[in-house]
Protein backbone atom coordinates (compact mmCIF):
# COMPACT_ATOMS: atom_id res chain seq x y z
CA UNK A 1 0.00 0.00 0.00
CA UNK A 2 1.50 3.25 -1.42
CA UNK A 3 1.45 6.09 1.88
CA UNK A 4 0.72 9.73 1.24
CA UNK A 5 4.19 11.09 -0.19
CA UNK A 6 4.61 8.02 -1.81
CA UNK A 7 1.36 9.17 -3.70
CA UNK A 8 2.77 13.17 -3.68
CA UNK A 9 6.13 11.97 -5.47
CA UNK A 10 4.68 9.78 -8.27
CA UNK A 11 2.00 12.89 -8.84
CA UNK A 12 4.64 15.38 -8.93
CA UNK A 13 4.73 15.94 -12.45
CA UNK A 14 1.15 14.77 -13.37
CA UNK A 15 -1.40 16.96 -14.66
CA UNK A 16 -4.44 15.14 -12.47
CA UNK A 17 -5.74 18.07 -11.19
CA UNK A 18 -8.67 19.15 -13.66
CA UNK A 19 -9.63 22.39 -12.95
CA UNK A 20 -6.55 23.77 -11.08
CA UNK A 21 -2.85 24.40 -11.02
CA UNK A 22 -1.41 19.98 -10.32
CA UNK A 23 2.17 21.70 -9.74
CA UNK A 24 0.98 24.41 -7.33
CA UNK A 25 -0.73 21.74 -5.21
CA UNK A 26 2.42 19.63 -5.04
CA UNK A 27 3.99 22.80 -3.71
CA UNK A 28 2.03 23.49 -1.05
CA UNK A 29 1.49 20.12 0.23
CA UNK A 30 5.30 19.79 0.20
CA UNK A 31 5.97 23.07 2.26
CA UNK A 32 3.46 22.33 4.96
CA UNK A 33 4.81 18.90 5.41
CA UNK A 34 8.31 20.18 5.65
CA UNK A 35 6.77 22.71 8.07
CA UNK A 36 4.67 19.65 10.33
CA UNK A 37 7.95 17.16 10.33
CA UNK A 38 10.08 20.86 11.64
CA UNK A 39 7.77 20.65 14.37
CA UNK A 40 6.84 17.23 15.27
CA UNK A 41 10.92 16.99 15.78
CA UNK A 42 10.65 18.41 18.94
CA UNK A 43 6.98 17.78 19.98
CA UNK A 44 4.54 15.01 19.72
CA UNK A 45 2.78 15.73 16.39
CA UNK A 46 0.39 18.75 16.22
CA UNK A 47 -3.62 18.22 16.30
CA UNK A 48 -4.43 19.84 13.05
CA UNK A 49 -8.42 21.62 12.63
CA UNK A 50 -8.47 21.43 8.79
CA UNK A 51 -11.47 24.09 7.97
CA UNK A 52 -10.25 25.04 4.13
CA UNK A 53 -12.40 26.68 2.21
CA UNK A 54 -10.62 26.39 -0.89
CA UNK A 55 -10.37 23.14 -2.50
CA UNK A 56 -6.56 22.79 -3.56
CA UNK A 57 -5.54 24.16 -0.05
CA UNK A 58 -7.49 21.58 1.55
CA UNK A 59 -6.25 18.94 -0.80
CA UNK A 60 -2.27 20.11 0.07
CA UNK A 61 -3.26 20.23 3.51
CA UNK A 62 -4.68 17.23 4.14
CA UNK A 63 -1.70 14.87 1.97
CA UNK A 64 0.45 17.25 4.00
CA UNK A 65 -0.91 15.77 7.29
CA UNK A 66 -1.33 12.48 6.44
CA UNK A 67 1.95 12.09 5.52
CA UNK A 68 3.53 13.90 8.18
CA UNK A 69 1.12 11.22 10.61
CA UNK A 70 -0.49 14.38 12.32
CA UNK A 71 -3.95 13.81 13.87
CA UNK A 72 -6.31 15.53 11.54
CA UNK A 73 -9.98 17.26 11.96
CA UNK A 74 -11.99 17.82 8.55
CA UNK A 75 -14.61 20.63 9.75
CA UNK A 76 -17.09 22.33 7.68
CA UNK A 77 -16.10 25.78 7.47
CA UNK A 78 -19.39 26.90 7.16
CA UNK A 79 -20.63 25.63 11.11
CA UNK A 80 -22.25 27.70 13.53
CA UNK A 81 -20.66 29.40 16.67
CA UNK A 82 -22.42 27.05 18.77
CA UNK A 83 -21.10 23.97 16.42
CA UNK A 84 -17.64 25.03 16.86
CA UNK A 85 -17.71 25.04 20.04
CA UNK A 86 -18.24 21.92 20.56
CA UNK A 87 -15.52 21.05 18.27
CA UNK A 88 -13.05 23.27 19.89
CA UNK A 89 -13.69 21.62 23.11
CA UNK A 90 -13.83 18.36 22.15
CA UNK A 91 -10.25 18.80 20.00
CA UNK A 92 -8.29 21.28 21.94
CA UNK A 93 -6.33 21.80 18.64
CA UNK A 94 -2.38 23.31 18.03
CA UNK A 95 -3.03 24.35 14.35
CA UNK A 96 -6.12 25.57 12.87
CA UNK A 97 -5.79 25.67 9.13
CA UNK A 98 -8.81 27.44 7.29
CA UNK A 99 -11.24 30.37 8.38
CA UNK A 100 -8.19 32.61 8.83
CA UNK A 101 -6.10 30.91 6.06
CA UNK A 102 -3.42 29.16 8.53
CA UNK A 103 -4.07 30.16 12.11
CA UNK A 104 -0.88 28.59 13.87
CA UNK A 105 -1.59 28.11 17.43
CA UNK A 106 1.58 26.54 18.66
CA UNK A 107 2.37 29.09 21.85
CA UNK A 108 -1.57 28.53 23.52
CA UNK A 109 -2.01 24.96 22.59
CA UNK A 110 -2.61 22.77 25.07
CA UNK A 111 0.23 20.11 23.47
CA UNK A 112 -1.96 17.28 25.27
CA UNK A 113 -0.50 14.53 23.55
CA UNK A 114 -3.66 13.21 21.09
CA UNK A 115 -4.87 9.68 22.09
CA UNK A 116 -5.21 8.91 17.83
CA UNK A 117 -1.66 9.85 16.37
CA UNK A 118 -1.33 9.05 12.75
CA UNK A 119 -5.78 9.16 12.44
CA UNK A 120 -8.38 11.14 10.56
CA UNK A 121 -10.92 12.43 11.58
CA UNK A 122 -14.11 12.72 9.70
CA UNK A 123 -17.05 14.40 11.06
CA UNK A 124 -20.53 13.05 11.22
CA UNK A 125 -23.83 13.41 12.85
CA UNK A 126 -24.35 16.76 12.27
CA UNK A 127 -28.05 16.57 11.26
CA UNK A 128 -28.69 15.87 14.88
CA UNK A 129 -26.94 18.82 16.21
CA UNK A 130 -24.23 16.88 17.90
CA UNK A 131 -21.35 16.49 16.23
CA UNK A 132 -19.23 13.30 16.47
CA UNK A 133 -15.73 12.46 14.70
CA UNK A 134 -15.59 8.39 13.11
CA UNK A 135 -12.00 8.26 13.29
CA UNK A 136 -10.04 6.97 10.93
CA UNK A 137 -6.69 5.80 9.33
CA UNK A 138 -4.81 6.24 6.21
CA UNK A 139 -5.60 2.04 5.79
CA UNK A 140 -8.86 2.37 7.08
CA UNK A 141 -9.42 4.81 3.95
CA UNK A 142 -7.40 2.89 1.25
CA UNK A 143 -9.26 -0.42 2.35
CA UNK A 144 -12.42 1.20 0.88
CA UNK A 145 -10.08 2.26 -2.30
CA UNK A 146 -9.11 -1.24 -2.80
CA UNK A 147 -12.75 -2.45 -2.49
CA UNK A 148 -13.79 0.02 -5.39
CA UNK A 149 -11.59 -0.78 -7.45
CA UNK A 150 -11.72 -4.35 -7.41
CA UNK A 151 -15.50 -4.31 -7.82
CA UNK A 152 -15.57 -1.73 -10.97
CA UNK A 153 -12.76 -3.73 -12.14
CA UNK A 154 -10.13 -0.73 -13.00
CA UNK A 155 -6.92 0.52 -11.74
CA UNK A 156 -7.28 4.40 -12.03
CA UNK A 157 -10.14 6.30 -10.83
CA UNK A 158 -10.91 9.40 -12.98
CA UNK A 159 -13.67 11.54 -9.87
CA UNK A 160 -15.71 14.48 -10.83
CA UNK A 161 -16.50 15.86 -7.42
CA UNK A 162 -18.93 18.22 -6.47
CA UNK A 163 -19.16 16.93 -2.55
CA UNK A 164 -18.15 19.09 0.24
CA UNK A 165 -14.37 17.56 0.78
CA UNK A 166 -14.38 17.80 4.48
CA UNK A 167 -17.11 14.97 3.94
CA UNK A 168 -16.33 11.18 3.65
CA UNK A 169 -18.53 11.21 -0.02
CA UNK A 170 -16.29 14.08 -1.12
CA UNK A 171 -12.58 13.01 0.65
CA UNK A 172 -12.90 9.35 -0.49
CA UNK A 173 -13.03 10.36 -4.19
CA UNK A 174 -9.92 12.33 -3.77
CA UNK A 175 -8.34 9.77 -2.07
CA UNK A 176 -9.61 6.93 -5.05
CA UNK A 177 -8.06 9.26 -7.78
CA UNK A 178 -4.75 10.53 -5.27
CA UNK A 179 -3.72 6.94 -4.63
CA UNK A 180 -4.59 5.01 -8.20
CA UNK A 181 -2.88 8.38 -10.57
CA UNK A 182 -6.44 9.12 -11.68
CA UNK A 183 -7.69 12.30 -12.92
CA UNK A 184 -9.69 14.68 -10.01
CA UNK A 185 -12.12 17.40 -11.71
CA UNK A 186 -13.65 19.19 -8.54
CA UNK A 187 -16.52 21.44 -9.25
CA UNK A 188 -19.01 23.50 -6.48
CA UNK A 189 -22.50 21.65 -7.39
CA UNK A 190 -24.33 25.29 -7.50
CA UNK A 191 -21.09 26.33 -10.65
CA UNK A 192 -22.82 22.85 -12.26
CA UNK A 193 -26.23 23.83 -11.75
CA UNK A 194 -26.10 27.06 -13.42
CA UNK A 195 -24.24 25.29 -16.52
CA UNK A 196 -20.45 25.57 -15.90
CA UNK A 197 -19.52 22.38 -17.30
CA UNK A 198 -15.51 21.53 -16.99
CA UNK A 199 -14.30 20.13 -20.35
CA UNK A 200 -13.55 16.34 -19.59
CA UNK A 201 -13.92 12.93 -21.35
CA UNK A 202 -16.98 11.98 -19.30
CA UNK A 203 -17.06 8.22 -20.51
CA UNK A 204 -13.81 8.17 -17.91
CA UNK A 205 -15.21 9.22 -15.27
CA UNK A 206 -17.19 8.63 -11.99
CA UNK A 207 -19.51 11.45 -10.45
CA UNK A 208 -21.24 11.56 -6.70
CA UNK A 209 -24.14 12.67 -5.80
CA UNK A 210 -26.91 12.90 -3.61
CA UNK A 211 -30.27 12.48 -4.22
CA UNK A 212 -31.59 15.55 -4.25
CA UNK A 213 -28.74 16.65 -6.16
CA UNK A 214 -29.57 14.10 -8.87
CA UNK A 215 -33.25 15.55 -8.72
CA UNK A 216 -32.10 18.71 -9.68
CA UNK A 217 -29.80 17.67 -12.52
CA UNK A 218 -32.97 15.69 -13.77
CA UNK A 219 -34.78 18.95 -14.12
CA UNK A 220 -32.88 20.60 -16.81
CA UNK A 221 -32.47 18.25 -20.29
CA UNK A 222 -29.07 20.04 -20.86
CA UNK A 223 -27.83 18.27 -17.37
CA UNK A 224 -29.55 15.87 -17.74
CA UNK A 225 -27.80 14.79 -21.03
CA UNK A 226 -24.62 15.66 -19.69
CA UNK A 227 -25.13 13.52 -16.93
CA UNK A 228 -26.16 10.31 -19.08
CA UNK A 229 -22.60 10.65 -20.89
CA UNK A 230 -21.01 9.72 -17.33
CA UNK A 231 -19.59 6.24 -16.86
CA UNK A 232 -20.85 5.87 -13.41
CA UNK A 233 -23.44 8.17 -11.13
CA UNK A 234 -22.62 6.88 -7.82
CA UNK A 235 -25.63 7.72 -5.68
CA UNK A 236 -25.86 7.61 -1.75
CA UNK A 237 -26.06 10.04 1.18
CA UNK A 238 -29.91 9.47 1.68
CA UNK A 239 -32.82 6.87 0.63
CA UNK A 240 -33.82 7.81 -3.09
CA UNK A 241 -37.37 7.63 -3.90
CA UNK A 242 -38.79 5.75 -6.54
CA UNK A 243 -40.05 8.12 -8.82
CA UNK A 244 -36.13 9.27 -9.27
CA UNK A 245 -34.98 5.87 -9.60
CA UNK A 246 -37.63 5.82 -12.85
CA UNK A 247 -36.58 8.71 -14.35
CA UNK A 248 -32.55 8.47 -14.08
CA UNK A 249 -33.45 4.76 -15.57
CA UNK A 250 -35.49 6.57 -18.71
CA UNK A 251 -32.87 9.00 -18.70
CA UNK A 252 -30.36 6.18 -19.02
CA UNK A 253 -28.57 7.76 -16.43
CA UNK A 254 -26.00 5.16 -15.61
CA UNK A 255 -26.57 5.20 -12.32
CA UNK A 256 -24.93 3.35 -9.24
CA UNK A 257 -26.98 3.76 -5.65
CA UNK A 258 -24.98 2.79 -3.14
CA UNK A 259 -25.18 1.74 0.89
CA UNK A 260 -22.72 3.31 3.03
CA UNK A 261 -21.53 5.65 5.55
CA UNK A 262 -19.08 7.50 7.63
CA UNK A 263 -17.99 4.85 9.72
CA UNK A 264 -17.34 2.28 6.72
CA UNK A 265 -15.52 4.87 4.47
CA UNK A 266 -18.00 5.32 1.96
CA UNK A 267 -19.66 2.36 0.06
CA UNK A 268 -19.36 -0.84 1.01
CA UNK A 269 -22.54 -2.10 -1.44
CA UNK A 270 -23.19 -0.54 -4.50
CA UNK A 271 -25.85 -1.56 -7.36
CA UNK A 272 -23.50 -1.87 -11.16
CA UNK A 273 -24.89 0.75 -13.58
CA UNK A 274 -25.82 -2.45 -16.02
CA UNK A 275 -28.14 -4.16 -13.16
CA UNK A 276 -29.73 -0.68 -12.64
CA UNK A 277 -30.73 0.09 -16.09
CA UNK A 278 -32.09 -3.57 -16.69
CA UNK A 279 -34.13 -2.76 -13.87
CA UNK A 280 -33.20 -4.25 -10.68
CA UNK A 281 -33.35 -2.14 -7.04
CA UNK A 282 -31.76 -2.70 -4.79
CA UNK A 283 -28.35 -1.19 -2.77
CA UNK A 284 -26.28 -3.67 -5.11
CA UNK A 285 -23.48 -6.36 -4.14
CA UNK A 286 -20.96 -6.34 -1.17
CA UNK A 287 -17.66 -4.69 -2.05
CA UNK A 288 -14.66 -7.49 -1.82
CA UNK A 289 -13.51 -5.79 1.25
CA UNK A 290 -16.49 -6.07 3.16
CA UNK A 291 -18.94 -8.80 4.36
CA UNK A 292 -22.44 -8.10 5.41
CA UNK A 293 -24.51 -10.04 7.65
CA UNK A 294 -28.08 -10.19 8.83
CA UNK A 295 -29.29 -11.06 12.37
CA UNK A 296 -32.94 -11.02 14.52
CA UNK A 297 -33.13 -9.13 18.04
CA UNK A 298 -31.47 -12.42 19.47
CA UNK A 299 -28.27 -12.06 17.22
CA UNK A 300 -28.78 -15.05 15.44
CA UNK A 301 -27.82 -15.03 11.49
CA UNK A 302 -30.49 -15.04 9.14
CA UNK A 303 -31.08 -16.89 6.01
CA UNK A 304 -31.69 -15.16 2.35
CA UNK A 305 -35.12 -12.88 2.30
CA UNK A 306 -34.93 -12.57 5.60
CA UNK A 307 -35.23 -9.07 7.10
CA UNK A 308 -33.45 -8.00 10.47
CA UNK A 309 -30.58 -5.81 11.60
CA UNK A 310 -27.43 -5.66 9.62
CA UNK A 311 -23.95 -6.31 10.64
CA UNK A 312 -21.08 -4.71 8.60
CA UNK A 313 -17.46 -6.73 8.97
CA UNK A 314 -14.99 -4.67 6.68
CA UNK A 315 -11.55 -3.56 6.60
CA UNK A 316 -12.53 0.26 5.95
CA UNK A 317 -14.27 0.49 9.26
CA UNK A 318 -13.62 3.36 11.68
CA UNK A 319 -12.17 2.47 14.93
CA UNK A 320 -14.38 4.66 16.86
CA UNK A 321 -15.73 8.22 17.44
CA UNK A 322 -13.03 10.62 18.86
CA UNK A 323 -11.74 10.10 21.49
CA UNK A 324 -12.99 6.68 22.21
CA UNK A 325 -11.92 3.37 20.57
CA UNK A 326 -14.25 0.65 19.99
CA UNK A 327 -13.50 -2.85 21.73
CA UNK A 328 -14.70 -4.97 18.78
CA UNK A 329 -12.82 -2.96 15.91
CA UNK A 330 -14.06 -5.95 13.33
CA UNK A 331 -17.68 -5.39 13.33
CA UNK A 332 -20.18 -2.90 13.15
CA UNK A 333 -23.95 -3.04 13.96
CA UNK A 334 -26.23 -0.28 12.42
CA UNK A 335 -29.19 0.71 12.81
CA UNK A 336 -30.46 0.02 9.45
CA UNK A 337 -32.90 -3.44 8.31
CA UNK A 338 -32.34 -5.26 5.44
CA UNK A 339 -32.36 -8.40 3.55
CA UNK A 340 -29.81 -10.59 1.15
CA UNK A 341 -31.71 -12.08 -1.48
CA UNK A 342 -30.71 -14.80 -3.04
CA UNK A 343 -27.97 -13.31 -5.30
CA UNK A 344 -26.03 -11.72 -2.35
CA UNK A 345 -27.81 -8.29 -3.07
CA UNK A 346 -28.07 -5.97 -0.22
CA UNK A 347 -31.81 -4.63 0.16
CA UNK A 348 -32.64 -1.74 2.90
CA UNK A 349 -36.06 -1.96 4.11
CA UNK A 350 -35.40 1.09 6.44
CA UNK A 351 -33.72 2.23 10.54
CA UNK A 352 -35.05 0.32 13.00
CA UNK A 353 -35.02 3.80 15.00
CA UNK A 354 -37.16 5.07 12.35
CA UNK A 355 -39.73 2.45 12.87
CA UNK A 356 -43.65 3.26 13.81
CA UNK A 357 -45.76 1.44 16.03
CA UNK A 358 -49.32 2.29 15.27
CA UNK A 359 -52.23 -0.05 16.69
CA UNK A 360 -49.73 -2.53 17.57
CA UNK A 361 -48.72 -2.72 13.59
CA UNK A 362 -44.48 -1.90 13.35
CA UNK A 363 -44.64 0.50 9.68
CA UNK A 364 -40.89 1.63 8.26
CA UNK A 365 -41.51 4.97 6.86
CA UNK A 366 -39.23 4.39 3.86
CA UNK A 367 -42.55 2.41 1.87
CA UNK A 368 -44.83 5.30 2.70
CA UNK A 369 -42.92 7.95 1.22
CA UNK A 370 -42.64 5.81 -1.66
CA UNK A 371 -45.96 5.34 -2.32
CA UNK A 372 -46.55 9.01 -1.79
CA UNK A 373 -43.63 9.97 -4.00
CA UNK A 374 -45.30 7.79 -6.38
CA UNK A 375 -48.57 10.26 -6.87
CA UNK A 376 -46.07 12.97 -7.95
CA UNK A 377 -47.86 15.24 -5.67
CA UNK A 378 -45.49 16.29 -3.69
CA UNK A 379 -41.74 17.32 -4.13
CA UNK A 380 -40.51 16.00 -0.82
CA UNK A 381 -42.23 13.82 1.78
CA UNK A 382 -40.90 12.47 5.52
CA UNK A 383 -43.50 9.90 7.41
CA UNK A 384 -43.02 10.29 11.45
CA UNK A 385 -44.82 8.63 14.19
CA UNK A 386 -46.33 11.31 16.41
CA UNK A 387 -47.18 10.21 20.32
CA UNK A 388 -50.96 9.29 20.32
CA UNK A 389 -52.68 7.56 23.83
CA UNK A 390 -55.17 5.61 21.29
CA UNK A 391 -52.64 4.64 18.78
CA UNK A 392 -49.50 4.66 20.34
CA UNK A 393 -48.24 6.54 17.67
CA UNK A 394 -50.56 8.43 14.78
CA UNK A 395 -48.74 8.01 11.47
CA UNK A 396 -47.73 12.09 10.54
CA UNK A 397 -46.65 13.09 6.57
CA UNK A 398 -45.02 16.35 6.52
CA UNK A 399 -44.91 17.11 2.54
CA UNK A 400 -43.93 19.90 0.03
CA UNK A 401 -47.07 19.94 -1.89
CA UNK A 402 -45.54 20.66 -5.79
CA UNK A 403 -48.97 22.69 -6.22
CA UNK A 404 -50.56 24.98 -4.03
CA UNK A 405 -53.61 23.79 -4.86
CA UNK A 406 -52.97 20.26 -3.76
CA UNK A 407 -55.10 18.77 -0.99
CA UNK A 408 -54.19 15.81 1.65
CA UNK A 409 -57.67 14.33 0.47
CA UNK A 410 -56.18 14.16 -3.08
CA UNK A 411 -53.01 12.09 -1.93
CA UNK A 412 -54.83 10.16 0.04
CA UNK A 413 -57.32 9.02 -2.28
CA UNK A 414 -54.43 7.75 -4.73
CA UNK A 415 -52.98 5.85 -1.78
CA UNK A 416 -56.04 4.00 -1.20
CA UNK A 417 -55.45 1.60 -3.79
CA UNK A 418 -51.95 1.24 -2.91
CA UNK A 419 -51.54 0.43 0.88
CA UNK A 420 -52.91 -1.19 3.91
CA UNK A 421 -55.80 1.40 5.93
CA UNK A 422 -53.17 1.33 8.67
CA UNK A 423 -49.98 2.90 6.75
CA UNK A 424 -51.86 5.91 5.47
CA UNK A 425 -51.13 8.76 7.52
CA UNK A 426 -53.22 10.23 9.94
CA UNK A 427 -51.88 13.76 9.71
CA UNK A 428 -51.11 15.75 7.04
CA UNK A 429 -48.90 18.78 7.71
CA UNK A 430 -47.76 20.97 4.17
CA UNK A 431 -44.40 23.02 4.68
CA UNK A 432 -42.43 25.05 2.40
CA UNK A 433 -39.19 23.42 2.83
CA UNK A 434 -38.28 19.96 4.95
CA UNK A 435 -35.01 20.30 7.10
CA UNK A 436 -32.72 18.31 5.80
CA UNK A 437 -28.62 18.77 5.57
CA UNK A 438 -25.95 19.29 2.71
CA UNK A 439 -26.37 15.33 2.00
CA UNK A 440 -29.91 14.86 1.80
CA UNK A 441 -30.64 13.71 4.85
CA UNK A 442 -34.02 14.95 7.03
CA UNK A 443 -33.77 16.09 10.34
CA UNK A 444 -36.11 14.13 12.70
CA UNK A 445 -36.29 15.62 15.53
CA UNK A 446 -36.61 18.81 14.26
CA UNK A 447 -39.79 17.40 12.32
CA UNK A 448 -41.20 15.97 15.62
CA UNK A 449 -40.60 19.78 16.66
CA UNK A 450 -42.52 21.09 13.96
CA UNK A 451 -45.20 18.33 13.47
CA UNK A 452 -46.02 18.70 17.56
CA UNK A 453 -46.02 22.82 17.05
CA UNK A 454 -48.93 22.26 14.25
CA UNK A 455 -50.88 19.61 15.69
CA UNK A 456 -51.79 21.99 19.26
CA UNK A 457 -52.42 25.48 16.77
CA UNK A 458 -53.24 24.03 13.51
CA UNK A 459 -54.11 26.36 10.43
CA UNK A 460 -57.58 26.73 10.31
Amino acid sequence: MQRPLDCLNNLAQDDWLIGYNSREFNQIAQELYFELTQLSAWRTPPKIILAEREPLRFLASFIAACAANCPVFLCNPDWGTQEWQQVFDLVQPDIIWGMAHGVWDMENGNNTQCPMPNCIMIPTGGSSGQIKFAIHTWETLIASVQGFTEYFQIKQVNSFCVLPLYHVSGLMQLLRSFTTEGKLAILPFKAVESGQILNIKKSEFFISLVPTQLQRLLENPELTEWLSQFNTVLLGGAPAWNELLEKARFHHIRLAPTYGMTETASQIATLKPDDFLSGKISSGQILPHAQITIHNQQGKILNSNQIGNITIHAQSLALGYYPKTRENQDTFQVDDLGFLDDQNYLNIVGRSSDKIITGGENIYPAEIESAIQATQMVADICVIGIPDKHWGQALTAIYIPKKSDTSALKIQTLLKDKLSKFKIPKYWIPQQNLPRNSQGKINRQLLQQIATEFLQNPIT
